[in-house]
């Protein structure tokens, strides 16, 4: 299968690694020449949980050059999703799968903006991935991935889902398929929403939040905000216990160090919008209060917009 990864951040370069070394034709597609090329030269270096592995893979920062693809995976930041899709259309024929395997709600939307919304494919994946330099990853959790058509109409692409999910079986991620892609997603922001921005704000690993009290708190209550706006909606979770699963994600993924602590530490834009801001403004939408996330969002703004003024040491 040919598989274009639009993105070679943590997890794009796991799933890249892992499916190139499977015997996939996979190209890597950057928007950052320096480090394509770095790339390029040195390969993927991926240690943690699965051992060590150098991986070899062709990446570009042109999408003309990689052409059509039988798969396209988006892995970018879900702010842009949108600008991202319009830049490969290069990597899609009549028979191209999309897939989107990203954090927060809005990809599926943005990427059917384009494409239309019978060529989408929704994904989750519960596997921890950390940036430890271009190219170079630390696998530190694993987990399920789970991937479902968008549009139950479209049936041609129900052997692909198939063969999709075989593909990445055989690439050694644990993988299902769903019939309901919309609860999945949901149900995986509601783990973002207990994790990502109590990580960013305390600056622990995954695994921390469930050693203390306090941030045991925060996170119960945040994703039971989560779970009154799911029930408004008329999502059903993929879970019985939604705070006992955020907290046994956070022990199997214990090590990881979240994509939006990565984010702070490297002073980058977050997701924050897409996670907690969306349960904000879903909660508005259905008059249901949401301050806990509210409060979570706004200190991540803050600190997003104050990189450079930050006390350092005293």
């Amino acid at each position: 299968m040919k598989i274009a990864i639009v993105g070679p951040g943590a997890m794009g370069c796991l799933f890249g690694g892992f499916l190139a070394e499977s015997g996939e034709e996979v190209w890597l597609l950057d928007r950052r020449k320096q480090r394509a090329e770095q790339i390029a030269r040195s390969g993927l270096k991926i240690e943690g949980i699965s051992g060590e592995h150098k991986v070899k893979v062709k990446v570009t920062v042109d999408p003309a050059r990689i052409g059509v693809c039988d798969l396209v995976i988006y892995t970018v930041k879900s702010y842009d999703t949108l600008e991202a899709a319009k830049n490969s259309g290069a990597l899609t024929g009549a028979d191209t799968a999309l897939l989107t395997l990203q954090n927060g709600v809005g990809n599926v939307e943005a990427l059917g903006e384009v494409f239309g919304q019978d060529r989408i494919i929704g994904g989750v994946t519960s596997e921890g991935a950390t940036v430890l330099g271009p190219g170079h990853i630390r696998h530190a959790g694993k987990g399920d991935t789970v991937i479902g058509l968008v549009s139950q109409s479209e049936t041609g692409l129900q052997g692909r889902l198939k063969n999709i999910a075989e593909t990445f079986t055989k690439a050694k991620f644990q993988t299902k398929v769903s019939d309901n892609v919309r609860d999945l997603i949901w149900s995986k922001l509601l783990i973002n929403v207990g994790i990502n921005a109590l990580t960013g704000i305390t600056r622990l690993n995954n695994g921390r939040l469930v050693e203390f009290d306090t941030t045991k708190q925060i996170l119960k209550a945040a994703v039971l905000e989560a779970v009154a706006v799911t029930q408004a909606k008329g999502i059903k979770l993929t879970y019985p216990d939604p705070v006992e699963k955020v907290e046994s994600v956070c022990v199997a993924t214990g090590a990881n160090v979240s994509s939006m602590l990565q984010d702070i530490l490297k002073r980058r834009k977050t997701e924050i919008d897409y996670i907690n801001g969306a349960i904000v403004k879903e909660g508005k939408n259905l008059n249901i209060p949401t301050p806990v996330n509210a409060t979570l969002t706004n200190l991540i703004k803050t600190i997003e917009s104050s990189y450079d003024r930050r006390v350092e040491k005293v």
